[in-house]
């Protein structure tokens, strides 16, 4: 596992750099400054707009509109929107490294990624499993921003125990006829086509008689229910067919072996290549909170030492889950899928996530529990105790932590199931 750049790496990354430094538009600058400069209580607004996008649907999952649709059009034209894709997709052909450096250094920018899952969940399963056709359906139009994608895997009695999951998809000619229903499904309200797992074979041992679709989500039969989380957004939503017709060209795989085809998607959707520098510029930006406002009756540092070194504490652990980030990186560079490893990245990351906003909570005490980001009283726009609820689901989304430790004892270190 190499950690330095050859020169000719450190050429691309410079290349990357003075593109991001020309081209990234202004409006989208600065993210990582946020709450600092102004004073971390003064002048708390949110354009409304803004509140009502966050409140709607999570700032992650809404559509890409002004800047970040020429963002996501400047990166477009250099086939950097998923830059390891084939070119005759849209993409640009490249290394692994070269894609992690590009992501890298979007990171340390503050740069907005764009795509969402049809260019993280999506498209790479296709690229995997799915057929030519499907490719050059699909592949393109995830590119072009043309199609948004959601994910149908958890459902109401199967979240952990996704093999245990009911939804139901009968054969019908060229068709499957799908009835059931989704939840906790992310962005839905955005997206015009779903990868999904349904049950094609009721008979079959639940890992098995499992089939991966691809649903246009515009079909007949398809509605929404929102679910408000305790952060006042509503990211989430139940889905619920109704006699929903897919073609039989919309699977991926083979039938009833949809769960290796989903197992990809969980790996890639659990690698986190990217997180370590968003851990680490989370704690840099609570270092710098407690630097600059440290005689202010807000911040508890002088009151309560202890939090410096949990400051530190959290900045030692940033580094743990980078090195875990260069280890997925190693075996995708090498052409392997990340198994185990993945899980590995995506538990540590959860985890810490948690950590650093109950470590940025001590630092601003009772006045955590301000959480109007509007409010002249709230730190950095409430940025803590929103983080600080908003990062409780990181540790059941995407497989809970204790999935994770199933798969990294089972595979990782060949302990039996029992």
């Amino acid at each position: 596992m190499r950690l330095t750049d050859t020169p000719e790496e450190a050429a691309w990354r410079q290349e990357v750099r003075n593109f991001i430094k020309e081209n990234l538009p202004r409006e989208l600058r600065g993210a990582d400054d946020e709450g600092f400069g102004e004073g971390p209580i003064a002048r708390n607004r949110r354009d409304e707009e803004e509140l009502r996008r966050t409140r709607a649907g999570g700032e992650g999952f809404r559509r890409e509109s002004g800047p970040l649709a020429e963002w996501r059009k400047r990166l477009y034209e250099r086939g950097w929107v998923a830059p390891a894709w084939p070119k005759q997709y849209g993409g640009a052909e490249m290394t692994v490294m070269q894609q992690f450096i590009l992501s890298q250094e979007m990171a340390e920018a503050g740069a907005p990624q764009v795509g969402g899952m049809g260019i993280s969940l999506a498209g790479p399963t296709i690229i995997v499993h799915g057929t030519d056709e499907q490719k050059a359906e699909h592949l393109p139009k995830i590119l072009s921003g043309e199609t948004r994608w959601c994910q149908g895997f958890s459902e109401p009695g199967a979240g952990s125990d996704l093999a245990s999951l009911q939804t139901r998809a009968v054969k019908d000619g060229d068709d499957y006829i799908i009835n059931g229903t989704k939840i906790w499904t992310s962005g839905a309200q955005y997206a015009n086509w779903m990868f999904m797992m349904a049950r094609t074979d009721p008979d079959a041992p639940k890992h098995r008689g499992i089939t991966y679709f691809l649903v246009d989500f515009t079909s007949p039969g398809i509605t929404l229910k929102p679910l408000v989380q305790m952060t006042g957004a509503a990211g989430f939503n139940q889905v619920f067919f109704d006699n929903v017709r897919v073609p039989a060209k919309n699977i991926v795989g083979e039938v009833n072996r949809g769960w290796y085809v989903g197992t990809t998607t969980l790996d890639y959707e659990r690698s986190g290549v990217g997180a370590a520098i968003t851990a680490r510029k989370s704690v840099e930006r609570l270092a710098k909170f407690a630097r600059e406002t440290r005689d202010k009756d807000y911040n508890t540092l002088l009151r309560n030492p202890k939090v410096r070194l949990e400051i530190a504490d959290r900045m030692v652990e940033c580094n743990v889950l980078e090195m875990l980030v260069y280890r997925i990186l190693h075996l995708q560079n090498v052409g392997m899928i990340p198994n185990y490893e993945a899980s590995m990245g995506k538990l540590y990351r959860s985890e810490l996530n948690q950590r650093i906003a109950a470590t940025g909570m001590k630092l601003i005490g009772l006045y955590g529990l301000n959480y109007d980001p509007q409010s002249p009283y709230a730190p950095n726009r409430a940025q803590y105790p929103r983080s600080y609820l908003g990062s409780v689901s990181g540790t059941i989304a995407a497989g809970t932590s204790e999935i994770q430790r199933n798969i990294i004892a089972q595979r990782g270190l060949g302990l039996p199931r029992d």
